[in-house]
C-alpha cells in the first residue's frame, strides 16, 4: 500500500503546462516524472469532471451533467473506497468537492473545517472563492498531510482557472499564474517525493479564448497528467490515459482490493 497525492490545478491547459511549469519539466528531465497529454471528457466543465477524476465515470454516467447539477455523488468515489478500506481521506479543495461527497449544500461555517471520520472526507479544509490564493491551499494541504497521514489527499487549486476566466487562454496573465503554481508545487514535491508518496497532477479541463471552456475545442479539453513517484514507468508511450482511470490509478497504489474502477496498467510498475 503507498500514500497518493492528488493535485488538481483546476483550468490548466496542456499546452500552458508543458511550456510555462519550468520545475515539473525538470523533474521530468531528470527521470522523477511523466508528463502525459490527456483528453479530458465532456462536457468540459468542472464540477462533472471533478466527478469523473474522483470516480472513473463520464458525466453521462454519473448524471452531475453541469456546474448546475447540484448534489451528493450517487457513485463511489477514491474517498469512498479508501474509507471502507480502512484508510485514511482528506482534501485541502473547492467546496464542490464537499457537495460532492460529504454535505450538500455547502455551509461555509459549518463544513469549511471537516474532522470528521463517518464522512467520506473525513479530514477537510474547503474554500468558496475562486480567487483563494493556490498557495493557502497547498499550505492547507500540508497541515492536513502533517497532522493526519492520510492515505489519499486531494489538493485542488483555482486560480489558474480563474485568471483564465478574467483574461482568457493566450495571456500573460494566464500563463503566470501557471507559473506561479509551478513555484509553489517546487516548496512541497521534493519533500513528499522523498517520504515515498505516490503524486499524480492533472487538471479538469483547459481553457479558451473566449475566457471560458464546457466545449471541444483542443485548448478547451488538453489537460496535462503528470505522474512522479517510485510505483509509475517513467518512459511509458502506450496508450494514452483517459481521465476516468485516474479513481482506478489511486484504487490500485493504495491497495484497495475487489473495486471495479478502470486504470491504465501500463504506466504502473508491476
Amino acid at each position: 500500500m503507498n500514500k497518493v497525492i492528488l493535485i488538481v490545478i483546476d483550468g490548466l491547459n496542456y499546452q500552458v503546462a508543458k511550456e510555462c511549469m519550468g520545475f515539473l519539466a525538470a523533474l521530468e528531465q531528470a527521470g522523477q516524472g511523466k508528463l502525459y497529454k490527456m483528453a479530458c471528457e465532456l462536457p468540459s466543465l468542472s464540477r462533472p469532471l471533478y466527478e469523473s477524476i474522483l470516480t472513473g465515470r463520464t458525466p453521462l454516467e454519473s448524471g452531475i451533467v453541469d456546474n448546475n447539477t447540484i448534489r451528493l455523488s450517487t457513485e463511489k468515489s477514491i474517498f469512498h473506497l479508501a474509507q471502507g478500506a480502512g484508510l485514511k481521506t482528506a482534501a485541502a479543495a473547492y467546496h464542490w468537492i464537499s457537495e460532492l461527497y460529504n454535505t450538500c449544500p455547502y455551509d461555509a461555517i459549518k463544513h469549511r473545517f471537516t474532522d470528521n471520520e463517518a464522512m467520506p472526507i473525513q479530514q477537510g479544509i474547503f474554500y468558496h472563492q475562486d480567487h483563494y490564493p493556490d498557495h493557502h491551499t497547498l499550505l492547507d494541504g500540508e497541515h492536513l498531510r502533517q497532522k493526519h497521514d492520510p492515505d489519499f489527499l486531494l489538493i485542488h487549486t483555482m486560480n489558474v482557472d480563474d485568471i483564465g476566466h478574467k483574461f482568457a487562454l493566450d495571456s500573460q496573465q494566464y500563463r503566470n499564474s501557471a507559473r506561479r503554481m509551478d513555484g509553489y508545487l517546487s516548496h512541497f514535491l521534493p519533500q513528499w517525493l522523498e517520504l515515498g508518496y505516490q503524486i499524480m497532477i492533472t487538471a479538469d479541463h483547459g481553457m479558451n479564448n473566449d475566457h471560458s471552456h464546457g466545449g471541444t475545442l483542443p485548448e478547451e479539453i488538453e489537460v496535462p497528467f503528470m505522474v512522479l513517484g517510485e510505483e509509475f514507468r517513467p518512459q511509458s508511450e502506450l496508450q494514452p490515459v483517459k481521465q476516468t482511470d485516474i479513481c482506478g490509478l489511486a484504487c490500485q497504489l493504495l491497495g484497495i482490493e475487489g473495486h471495479d474502477k478502470h486504470f491504465a496498467q501500463n504506466i504502473l510498475k508491476g
